[in-house]
């Protein structure tokens, strides 16, 4: 007979996922629908002065979660995690039908999307930073992994799936990808404020005001900072020697800085520096920080290989070309998905480090087979590969996130989650700044011989093609990312007029671009894909860092929670009035 216990824990889990998947559903939606909304609000997202515009859309949302998934975390461990949570719903419903309803266009009507949007990554970073802990206290240690898998894997999932929802809903109404929002978020908000409950170990604190400030500001200049690298500068291809990118790098690191000093000489941290002394909880954040840098680089890359070379060469328009890569990459999805909810049960069987390992190793095969693969691919072997990409990727996000919540003591799982988002959250923005930088890189050393030898050969006047040739490669992956024919967009109308009829037809071919850029592409990608390659085996091996004694899971979370208890004293704790914390060590064949 199923006790209240056990029907509760179940009901946490599938409330808390759903507020995963729209929070990381979000991060993507509006990825894949950039052109269909700067068209919307009337405003060229590739005019020099509007770039910012395209990177704010881009990375705004990441960069807020980023950076308050561990203040939020710190409040629900201090107010109640589903207190906070609940109130992450609600500002998620609310703002999304401020989104929809934008009044303005032109640069107005963007500010208005970024603003909004930053405040929706509140809401966001509030159901983030509590989910993990509040299935952490509804279940016993030997449930971890299962129950933290199939939540994980529904929100990374939730990043792919709204490339296929960004791009339906795109191709209908722009407003439309907010307003599907409301819907499922006042939903979760009702369910979440009826049925859940505060049922772990907290205790009353205060806010670190100073530490909030320093770790904001730090982390917000270095990550915006490495964000605009991207940006040309100064007859540069990429703006590393702009002064305020420089500014931002030596700046935002000096703050982390005085935020780790700050951390360590207060009584109550909001990033418990401490806990880093369990090594399974720095080798487990470590694994995840590397693997969203390589998942985020992957994403972005298949996304330009598919917009602007296969799609194009297999018939597809450009302007088309954002919704067909979304379903082009339902493999990866997929892969995400069967893997994810197995790879939990087996490391609450059978300890989650060995299935995190393997997971960034079978990532990083996969990396290695897209090296193999020719620009213009058969579908079939890339839709292999990427399956595999989304199985590692499932295979060690659930073992991952048990691994680092079981290391901690009950009363900071709250702020361990938020911490674990951080890293996660922070390396995908980090994966715009790196894997463009590496592409842009890649494609300066080829693309501008290749460029000007293509479009002089169709009669345009040597100066001109000079000039396009000379323009900073990041214009061109742009181009490509938004679905506008990227020679279209070099050459402008009034240079296309003068040309004769057949050769500006051949210009703007659906074959020309692709043809043109699939061997500079293809470099910029060996130097991305071996890079990820690196980082899925480095991760690997942070995720193997433990005890070397072979331990049954409920031993190991046994011994990490002792550790826990040594690391940070045993404290006097509140336990929540309404339930007690689940038992890790409960008699073999009692009822959960």
């Amino acid at each position: 007979m199923s006790t209240a216990a056990d029907r509760y824990k179940w009901v946490a889990l599938s409330n808390t996922t759903l507020g995963m998947l729209l929070a990381t559903i979000n991060s993507s939606i509006v990825l894949i629908s950039l052109p269909a909304i700067f068209n919307g609000i009337g405003l060229n997202p590739l005019q020099p002065g509007n770039v910012g515009y395209l990177l704010w859309m881009l990375m705004g949302y990441m960069l807020v979660t980023a950076v308050l998934v561990v203040t939020l975390g710190r409040l629900g461990d201090i107010f109640g995690r589903v207190r906070i949570y609940n109130l992450g719903f609600a500002i998620f419903a609310v703002t999304s039908v401020i989104l929809a309803l934008d009044p303005f266009t032109g640069g107005a009507g963007a500010m208005w999307l970024i603003g909004w949007r930053v405040v929706q990554a509140i809401g966001g970073s509030m159901l983030m930073a509590n989910s993990a802990a509040i299935i952490t206290d509804a279940f016993p240690a030997r449930q971890r992994g299962t129950a933290l898998g199939i939540n994980i894997v529904a929100g990374i999932a939730g990043s792919f799936i709204g490339l296929v929802l960004g791009g339906v809903l795109a191709e209908w109404n722009w407003r439309s990808i907010f307003w599907v929002n409301v819907p499922i978020a006042l939903v979760g908000t009702v369910w979440a404020y009826r049925s859940l409950r505060d049922n772990g170990v907290r205790r009353p604190g205060k806010i670190d005001w100073w530490g909030n400030i320093t770790f904001a500001a730090g982390l917000t200049a270095l990550l915006a900072a490495i964000s605009y690298g991207i940006q040309p500068y100064g007859g540069h291809s990429m703006g590393w020697t702009n002064p305020w990118i420089i500014a931002g790098l030596v700046g935002g690191a000096l703050l982390l800085v005085v935020f780790c000093v700050v951390e360590s000489r207060i009584a109550e941290p909001m990033f418990p520096l401490h806990l880093f002394r369990n090594p399974a909880f720095a080798g487990g954040n470590a694994a995840s920080l590397l693997g969203a840098i390589a998942r985020g680089g992957l994403q972005f890359m298949l996304i330009i290989w598919l917009q602007g070379i296969w799609l194009p060469l297999h018939g597809y328009d450009y302007e088309a070309t954002p919704l067909w890569a979304g379903i082009y990459l339902l493999p990866l999805t997929v892969g995400f998905l069967a893997a994810g909810p197995l790879s939990g049960w087996l490391s609450d069987r059978f300890g989650a480090r060995i299935f995190a390992a393997g997971g960034l190793l079978v990532m990083a095969a996969s990396f290695a087979g897209l090296l193999l693969v020719p620009t213009n691919f058969h579908y079939g072997v890339f839709a292999a590969l990427v399956f595999l990409n989304g199985l590692g990727g499932g295979l060690f996000s659930a073992p991952n996130t048990a691994q680092v919540m079981s290391a901690v003591p009950a009363h900071l799982r709250g702020v361990a989650s938020g911490m674990r988002a951080t890293f996660m959250n922070a390396g995908m923005v980090l994966s715009i700044g790196v894997f463009f930088s590496l592409m842009v890189a890649g494609l300066s050393s080829s693309l501008p011989d290749t460029l000007r030898a293509g479009l002089t050969a169709q009669g345009v006047p040597d100066a001109s093609a000079i000039a396009i040739a000379q323009l900073p490669p990041v214009g061109t992956l742009f181009a490509a990312f938004l679905g506008y024919n990227p020679i279209q967009e070099l050459l402008g109308p009034d240079l296309l007029s003068k040309l004769p009829a057949a050769n500006a037809a051949t210009l703007t071919d659906r074959q020309f671009f692709p043809d043109l850029i699939a061997g500079p592409f293809h470099d910029g990608l060996v130097v991305v894909f071996w890079l990820a390659i690196a980082m899925g085996v480095i991760g690997a091996a942070v995720s193997l860092i433990g005890p070397r004694k072979a331990r049954t899971p409920d031993d190991e979370v046994s011994q990490e929670t002792e550790l826990a208890d040594e690391l940070y004293g045993a404290q006097p704790l509140t336990p929540h009035p309404v339930a007690a914390e689940p038992s890790a060590a409960r008699p073999a064949g009692q009822p959960v």
